[in-house]
């Protein structure tokens, strides 16, 4: 990950400046910008976080803006808590640069959806399913333990936010890395629900909602959800307008997909087959 990339933090961020600037200073953008030397289209960017931010700015936005000081102190305070490195700042080799930026965002975040029309999602994955699937996707050998390494790291985050996943039936009858990984990865997905993730299926032949390729929408407090969709030309990372089209989506999914009860049962039942 970059170091000047923005972060899930950055967003969150900006949206409380935006909410001191709009509800609680009552001034324009233009006004705001001014009052702190900045051009307005920096302190636009600022709120929809869309650059890194520091605390230093953040308080001098907050000192230009006159508000008092104990509420300056506590954002500051905030901020500050939030503001230390993690893992994802590392860049590793073999490693695409996208997967720090997801990382950050995931640690941020206080809710997590994958839905998957290919492949298991990442954050489910076992470490077979895992490397059939990077040689399936042209992933280096070289750089495969590295890969799943960084996922499994990933994985940490699955017990302390809200996560579920919506998963095609045709994905769970691809057997990637033969039967018995199969099986296992099957497996893996009734552990996840007996662990209280929201594992469900959707179900083959439905035309309720046209899915052209996995994506991961993730939800932060007190600023829009953010859509990750990764594609064989690199990950892209979806905000306002475009992300609520997913949100949109995933509204629809919800009711087409079947339920906890009844997916348990079909990935039981292939299980079985196997």
């Amino acid at each position: 990950m970059s170091r000047n990339d923005p972060r899930a933090r950055d967003r969150i961020i900006g949206a409380k400046l935006r909410a001191i600037r709009t509800d609680r200073a009552d001034i324009s953008l233009e006004r705001a910008a001014e009052m702190a030397g900045w051009a307005p289209s920096r302190l636009s960017r600022t709120e929809r976080g869309l650059r890194q931010v520091t605390i230093e700015e953040v308080a001098t936005l907050l000192t230009a803006w006159r508000i008092p000081v104990r509420e300056r102190e506590g954002m500051l305070a905030d901020v500050q808590a939030g503001s230390g490195s993690g893992w994802w700042d590392r860049s590793l080799p073999g490693v695409p640069s996208y997967t720090g930026a997801l990382a950050s965002y995931e640690a941020d975040a206080i809710e997590l959806v994958n839905v998957a029309v290919a492949v298991t999602p990442g954050l489910l994955q076992t470490y077979e399913t895992a490397i059939a699937a990077m040689r399936a996707d042209g992933v280096p050998e070289e750089d495969m333990e590295t890969r799943w390494m960084v996922r499994l790291r990933r994985q940490q985050i699955l017990g302390t936010v809200e996560y579920s996943a919506y998963i095609t039936e045709s994905t769970l009858r691809t057997p990637f890395g033969g039967p018995k990984a199969s099986r296992d990865q099957l497996e893996q997905l009734l552990v996840a629900q007996d662990r209280g993730m929201g594992v469900r299926v959707i179900p083959a032949h439905q035309t309720k909602v046209l899915l052209l390729h996995s994506w991961m929408w993730m939800a932060f407090p007190n600023t829009k959800p953010v859509v990750h969709v990764e594609l064989a030309s690199g990950a892209f990372f979806l905000h306002d307008d475009d992300a609520a089209r997913y949100t949109q989506m995933l509204d629809r999914l919800r009711r087409v997909a079947l339920s906890r009860d009844d997916s348990r049962m079909l990935i039981s039942g292939l299980m079985k087959e196997l």
